[in-house]
C-alpha cells in the first residue's frame, strides 16, 4: 500500500490510532543501544501502556530494570539471547517472554535485523495474589482454540489467566473471510500489531485497510471489529489489561 505525496493510511485520534511502517521515526530510549527503537504507543497518545518495536544491529542490547514496570517481548524475526530470572535462553522467531516488575531483563548478542515487539505496563498489585512470575514460551507450542466455536478464528493465549497477571497478550489468527463475531465494546484497551496477511479493521465509525506491520491502539470502550481479507490467513498479536477491580 504505497503512501505518496503526503498521503498516509495512519490516523491518531483521542480513542484509537493506526500507524504504518511508513510512519516510523526512531527514538532514543534509555537501556536500548545498537538498535532502532520505535515508540509506537505510550501515554503521550492517551494509552496506559507502551508498545515498542526494536530492530537490533549486530552487537545491540536492551536492558529493562524499572522497579514498577513489567515487560512482555515477542520475537518477530531473527535471534537474540534473553537473560532473566538467572536463566539464559536463545530466542528465535515466535518465542516470547514475560519479565515481572522489578526483575532485570537483558537481551544481548542479536543477529543483525532481529525484530522484537515489546509491551510494557506499570504493574497493579492484586491483594492476596502471588507475584507474577517470569515466563518464556514458544507460540508454536501454545494450543489455539476456535474463538466462540468458530474454526475460522483461532485464539492463542500466551500469558496465564491468573490474578497475579494484570496484562494479557494473545495471538488471533483468521482464515480468509474470518471475522470477529460482533462489534466489541469493552473496558480493556488494546495494543496490536499485524503479523501476517491483511484485512479491514473497524474502529469507532471508521474502517481501515490493514496489513502486516501495521499497529493499532484501541482505547477503552472503542467499538472494534475485524475481518480477514485476501487469499492468505491474517494474524495479529495484541495486548490488553485484565484481572483488576473496576474501581
Amino acid at each position: 500500500m504505497p503512501e505518496l505525496f503526503g498521503h498516509t493510511r495512519a490516523h491518531v485520534g483521542p480513542r484509537h490510532a493506526l500507524l504504518t511502517p511508513h510512519n516510523h521515526v526512531n527514538s532514543n530510549v534509555p537501556g536500548i543501544t545498537g538498535a532502532t527503537t520505535i515508540v509506537l504507543i505510550n501515554e503521550a497518545m492517551g494509552a496506559k501502556f507502551a508498545q515498542l518495536l526494536v530492530t537490533f544491529q549486530k552487537g545491540g542490547r536492551a536492558t529493562f530494570r524499572q522497579h514498577d514496570v513489567q515487560t512482555f517481548g515477542y520475537v518477530m524475526e531473527g535471534e537474540v539471547t534473553l537473560m532473566q530470572a538467572g536463566a539464559k535462553q536463545r530466542c528465535t522467531d515466535g518465542n516470547f517472554f514475560f519479565s515481572p516488575a522489578g526483575q532485570v531483563c537483558d537481551l544481548t548478542a542479536p543477529k543483525a535485523g532481529t525484530k522484537v515487539m515489546f509491551f510494557q505496563k506499570k504493574a497493579v498489585a492484586h491483594p492476596g495474589a502471588p507475584a507474577a512470575r517470569a515466563i518464556f514460551g514458544d507460540e508454536a507450542k501454545v494450543k489455539g482454540t476456535p474463538f466462540l466455536g468458530d474454526p475460522a478464528a483461532n485464539l492463542q493465549v500466551l500469558l496465564p489467566d491468573e490474578p497475579a497477571f494484570d496484562m494479557a497478550v494473545n495471538i488471533f489468527a483468521y482464515q480468509p473471510g474470518g471475522h470477529l463475531p460482533f462489534v466489541e465494546i469493552h473496558v480493556m484497551e488494546h495494543g496490536l500489531v499485524m503479523l501476517d496477511g491483511q484485512g479491514v479493521y473497524r474502529l469507532e465509525d471508521s474502517w481501515y485497510p490493514v496489513e502486516a506491520g501495521d499497529v493499532i491502539w484501541m482505547g477503552p470502550y472503542c467499538p472494534q471489529w475485524f475481518v480477514a481479507m485476501g487469499k492468505s490467513p491474517a494474524r495479529y498479536l495484541y495486548y490488553k489489561d485484565v484481572n483488576r477491580a473496576a474501581l
